[in-house]
């Protein structure tokens, strides 16, 4: 029988043996690890820049909500505001002094020998801007100046009283609330003699102040 002699025989057991060093596949699984590690670390870090993306088109979102939220919160102030004072005007409006009542309640205030001569009404609004807390409000105050002729057949103190309080029996001025403290004689002049009629006569003058209104 023929003997066959393997001359790599040798080299072929050594390589074998060097396939099978567990200090080789363990290198080999070192470097698998490594990869996959760096692959992982790279899918992490694109899906942390894809979310910093995403994060930066929310914040984008919410300053440009934030702000159209700010526009609509100075809007409804304003709107607020311009209420308020068509709110005030209207009630100025609808509750303003009217001299056409005035003149028809001082044409019924009647004193034998007492005669007008002059009128005159200051009106005076002070208005009180809205705020934080509170709305705009006005406040109407009213002064109403009444010079007159006493040529009574006693001129003085007595018929300007009575011609005081007819005045504050009138319906409009106890509409008003006005009662004779509101009525102050002003001027009183001495006794002169009617170049007609040669009879005495005074002249006097009362400031009538109204309750303050708030509109």
């Amino acid at each position: 029988m023929p003997i066959r002699i393997n001359l790599l025989a040798e080299s072929l057991a050594a390589e074998g043996l060097r396939r099978r060093d567990p200090a080789k596949r363990a290198g080999y699984i070192a470097v698998l690890l490594v990869c996959a590690v760096l692959i992982w670390s790279a899918s992490l870090q694109m899906k942390l820049v894809a979310d910093n993306v995403k994060l930066g088109h929310l914040q984008s979102s919410l300053n440009s909500r934030t702000n159209e939220y700010a526009q609509v919160m100075a809007d409804q102030a304003k709107l607020a505001e311009v209420n308020d004072k068509l709110d005030s005007l209207h009630r100025l409006t609808t509750t303003r002094f009217l001299q056409a009542n005035l003149l028809n309640a001082l044409q019924r205030t009647t004193v034998e020998g007492i005669t007008l001569s002059h009128l005159r009404l200051d009106q005076g609004f002070y208005i009180v801007q809205s705020g934080k807390g509170h709305k705009g409000s006005s406040t109407e105050k009213d002064l109403l100046t009444i010079e007159a002729k006493d040529g009574s057949a006693n001129p003085g103190s007595e018929t300007i009283t009575a011609f005081k309080e007819c005045l504050t029996r009138q319906a409009y001025f106890q509409l008003e609330h006005m009662t004779t403290n509101d009525i102050m004689l002003k001027n009183l002049s001495m006794p002169q003699a009617d170049a007609d009629t040669g009879k005495p006569f005074v002249m006097f003058s009362f400031e009538c102040r109204f309750p303050e209104k708030s509109h």
